[in-house]
């Protein structure tokens, strides 16, 4: 029952091996304090070393676990030292990595702390078995006995409420087993789009014949040249074209696993089986998918307006992202970006500010692109006993100071949590993750469209809140339905076909954007090439995040202090209560079409102030 700590992306990408800063050349005050976890890499090797040498001890409470409240104390009290050392050793190990991935020394020192988690993992794998095997009366009537095990009580009923989808020990052994060969496809999808596809070359604004990659392919959509844009496009799903059975069947042969694994376990289906685990009710899934659909009129709103502005015969996907405002162009150095956070995001309380101070002041950021460093964005997640760390690498632009907004939520979010749970609970659901992120992001975004000096300017802004529900809302929300609809029909034993995923998706993409959107062959071959489709109903989460955090946020700003102590009391629960009661108590229930008609609402507001602005 060890636990990791885990990062939480904004964006990551190989790193970047263009000529670079080199780290030396940066002040230290930009730069992580990674002292703050290990003095030095001796006192690393130390726990390390303890860490292993405990391994052994695992074995003394295997097959015994339960047979005294003393003995199930002493096993759960060592196992949560033997989680808080390691994640320490863990978060250590990572973030330096992070600062130089040409760096063997700390790759090294990476690959050991992976492999000495699965040992650990394998030595403490008896524990919940040995739970769940236990008379329930035997539980309660130990934590009765012992007072240290009442902390434990959530924890011992999420384990117990699991209790008709465990298998017996040698069942959970032969599916341990099997696990490698069902996660094949998923597997074979990321070599095949990300080592093996030739991509096609095409030509640039400047006609230079360039290459066209995952990465580039984000960024040519944003790029004003729309004929660049859609030779680009087409170019970029000509492989996934070209593979579409290849990719039709590692597709299927990825809900055939999931499928699997539900009827394996005694699920009704596969979504009841990947909502469980987050104790998540159907009812949340059901409210976003069928709420959403009702109300596409925004969404279709927005693609007239956007075509109308753009003046432009007929829309199509590769119109999607670009702005109609472009002559918008501002540098943010990261100190102006720390006062725009500070004020931007004052509304939740002189107490958040402050640590939110405390953190960007006491160097758990490293905020500059250096030669070797990881790109992208991330926090580092809870760490039990030590404070999170934020990667960035900044580059003075706009979407920058979102970055920061955003990953100073999860940073403040981690921070809250490990300051207020003890450890058992010290973590929290990837369901409210994204709620202190997005939240941060909203705040950002209205205080700027408050400051904001011209009309041009405005209009800008506006338009980045309507990209934001386009992409985090609506189009999740899209997949999501998408997801429900492609694992019911092999649930049936359906054939999942090129020509039906096809359809399907071109159809819910047609039926999402209206009457204006014309449907390019390319974009039917979206389900091919996005890789969430193989985490298995995993991406309505952003959706309902971003609906929770939009909420919140206008309540935050029109209640003030009652709202923002709830809030607060968000950020402390960490997991000691399952993510949607966590949720309700902060003030949002996502089992009601509230929050989602919420953002509807707001997205026909924003459309409103544009065309009254134009």
């Amino acid at each position: 029952m060890a636990k990791k700590t885990y990062r939480i992306f904004s964006n990551t990408n190989d790193v970047n091996s263009s000529k670079l800063t080199d780290r030396a050349d940066i002040d230290e005050k930009y730069k992580w304090n990674l002292k703050d976890i290990y003095k030095s890499e001796d006192d690393w090797e130390n726990d390390f070393e303890w860490l292993r040498n405990s391994i052994p001890k695992y074995k003394t409470y295997e097959g015994k676990l339960l047979t005294s409240a003393k003995i199930f104390k002493e096993c759960l009290l060592f196992d949560d030292q033997v989680g808080i050392k390691f994640g320490q050793l863990y978060l250590y190990a990572m973030l330096n990595r992070d600062l130089n991935l040409a760096e063997t020394k700390y790759q090294a020192l990476y690959q050991r702390t992976i492999l000495l988690s699965s040992q650990l993992d394998a030595a403490a794998s008896f524990i919940k078995p040995e739970i769940l095997a236990a008379p329930e009366e035997k539980i309660w009537e130990y934590c009765k006995q012992e007072e240290e095990l009442r902390v434990y009580e959530h924890l011992f009923k999420n384990i117990l409420r699991t209790k008709t989808h465990t298998l017996s020990s040698d069942k959970e052994e032969i599916l341990a087993r099997v696990s490698p060969a069902l996660n094949v496809s998923s597997d074979a999808f990321g070599l095949l789009t990300n080592a093996d596809i030739q991509f096609p070359k095409v030509k640039d604004e400047n006609g230079k014949l360039i290459e066209v990659t995952h990465g580039r392919y984000g960024a040519v959509m944003y790029s004003l040249d729309r004929e660049y844009r859609k030779r680009f496009y087409k170019s970029y799903y000509k492989p996934y074209m070209q593979f579409k059975n290849t990719l039709a069947s590692l597709f299927d042969g990825n809900i055939k696993a999931s499928v699997f694994n539900a009827k394996v376990r005694n699920y009704e289906s596969t979504r009841n089986a990947a909502l469980d685990n987050n104790n998540i009710p159907l009812s949340v899934y059901d409210n976003l998918v069928n709420t959403v659909e009702n109300n596409l009129e925004p969404l279709n709103r927005w693609c007239s307006l956007k075509k109308k502005v753009m003046g432009v015969k007929s829309f199509h996907s590769y119109d999607i992202y670009v702005t109609l405002f472009p002559s918008v162009e501002k540098k943010y150095s990261y100190e102006e970006s720390l006062d725009i956070l500070y004020s931007a995001l004052s509304p939740l309380g002189e107490e958040y500010i402050l640590n939110l101070k405390l953190a960007l002041n006491n160097r758990w950021i490293d905020v500059y692109e250096t030669k070797g460093k990881r790109s992208g964005a991330y926090s580092s997640g809870t760490t039990f006993g030590v404070h999170p760390y934020v990667l960035l690498n900044w580059n003075d632009q706009l979407n920058d100071v979102f970055t920061l907004a955003h990953e100073m939520g999860h940073n403040m979010h981690s921070y809250y949590t490990g300051k207020n749970q003890p450890f058992p609970y010290a973590g929290y659901s990837i369901f409210i993750a994204e709620v202190t992120s997005t939240l941060n992001e909203a705040l950002l975004l209205d205080y700027l469209i408050e400051q904001s000096k011209s009309k041009e300017e405005k209009l800008f802004l506006i338009e980045k809140h309507i990209s934001n529900i386009v992409g985090t809302f609506y189009r999740q929300t899209l997949f999501a339905k998408f997801e429900q609809t492609v694992h019911e029909k092999a649930e049936r034993n359906e054939a999942l076909t090129p020509d039906y995923l096809n359809e399907l998706y071109g159809t819910l993409h047609k039926k999402f954007w209206g009457k204006d959107m014309i449907l390019d062959k390319e974009e039917s071959f979206t389900w091919a090439r996005v890789p969430h489709f193989y985490y298995n109903f995993y991406v309505y989460q952003y959706a309902t995040s971003y609906a929770a955090s939009e909420i919140l946020a206008d309540v935050i700003k029109l209640e003030g202090k009652p709202a923002v102590d709830r809030y607060l009391n968000f950020l402390k629960a960490g997991n000691s209560d399952y993510p949607i009661n966590v949720l309700k108590q902060a003030g949002v229930d996502m089992t009601s079409p509230q929050p989602i008609l919420g953002i509807t609402k707001k997205f026909n507001f924003l459309l409103d102030k544009m065309e009254e602005l134009l």
